[in-house]
């Protein structure tokens, strides 16, 4: 892949999950994402959430604003210029895959070919089941992200594209202008030993989040044998985990800080999903926490590992001077002394 790439969450889908509500706005979606193209950031990523998780409406009155992250990142390319736009992730079983590829077609032509299409289940269960409610009681969502992952490459790829699945049916879609990218990026998220095989038959790209470096040694080699059994170069697939971040001068205030923020909080709600299997406590030696010493040096051990590039970046804080205090702070202090 060339240098290591390091990239920033952008709050579309944050409120009450990793920042107390109101968090975001359209103006600080686009703010994070200027700020990140300024301070030498490679991409940004929006995640996706279309209705509000259980303990998220226990917990706060005021309901949280979620945005769709591919209109979002459309308003970002519109006032950005290098950076590449992403999403961290795209909850494949809740889109059709026809109107889903001519969004990330649209996507990529108008920002010049900078987007990267993340790809995923979905963290909550709950979330599915309110807006897929007939699909509730039967559906498999591993079945329906792997039908929608053939269905996109077919269109992105085929002149005339049909397919004919349990989940999803076209017939004869002509599907043009074709991305600009050839192949448009396809980044598979998730920790499950099942989904890093998933991104070896289907993807450029691997996400898991806050995975533990020898557990990432294990799987990133599950990824290259799944490609090279679908007759694919395992080693062109990019290796980019997702992690949390929280940096200061020293790890006492660094981990303090993690510890009080809503980043944590929605950390513990992801032990039922992504997470599963991590205790708790493992999170802050799993994550980007700590003294800009400790933070540079677990970077380090993730490149020695692997890893290609740091996806989706998520800094903890309370407002959105708070993150953008730690995206400098990151930039300047461990960025800027990664040897790349």
């Amino acid at each position: 892949m060339g240098k290591v790439e390091f990239g920033v969450a952008l709050p579309t889908g944050m409120d009450g999950l990793m920042y107390p509500p109101p968090f975001t706005t359209p103006e600080v979606i686009i703010t994070v994402a200027q700020r990140a193209e300024n301070l030498g950031y490679d991409h940004v990523w929006g995640n996706e959430h279309l209705t509000t998780q259980n303990y998220v409406r226990a917990e706060f009155e005021t309901p949280p604003s979620f945005y769709d992250p591919l209109v979002s990142l459309s308003f970002c390319a519109a006032n950005t210029k290098r950076i590449r736009l992403a999403t961290c992730v795209t909850v494949i079983p809740m889109h059709d895959p026809v109107i889903l590829a001519k969004q990330a077609i649209s996507l990529d032509r108008f920002s010049g070919g900078r987007f990267i299409l993340g790809a995923g289940t979905g963290a909550y269960r709950e979330e599915f089941e309110a807006v897929r409610p007939h699909l509730a009681a039967t559906a498999k969502r591993a079945e329906i992200i792997d039908e929608g992952l053939e269905a996109l490459q077919l269109l992105f790829t085929q002149r005339v594209a049909s397919y004919e699945g349990k989940y999803f049916k076209f017939k004869g879609v002509e599907m043009f202008p074709k991305p600009l990218q050839n192949p448009l990026p396809i980044y598979v998220g998730g920790n499950a030993e099942a989904v890093a095989k998933r991104a070896g038959r289907f993807g450029q790209g691997w996400m898991p989040a806050g995975m533990p470096v020898e557990r990432l040694i294990q799987l990133k080699e599950v990824v290259r044998a799944a490609a090279r059994d679908a007759g694919r170069d395992g080693e062109r697939i990019v290796v980019a985990p997702q992690f949390l971040a929280s940096i200061a001068r020293d790890d006492e205030t660094a981990q303090a800080n993690f510890r009080k923020s809503q980043v944590y909080k929605h950390a513990v709600s992801l032990s039922a999903s992504t997470l599963r299997g991590q205790a708790v406590e493992t999170l802050v030696q799993n994550n980007l926490i700590g003294s800009f010493a400790t933070v540079k040096d677990r970077v380090k051990r993730y490149i020695e590992a692997g890893v290609d590039c740091f996806a989706g970046i998520i800094f903890t804080g309370q407002n959105l001077k708070d993150v953008l205090e730690q995206m400098d702070m990151f930039a300047s202090e461990v960025m800027a002394g990664v040897i790349l």
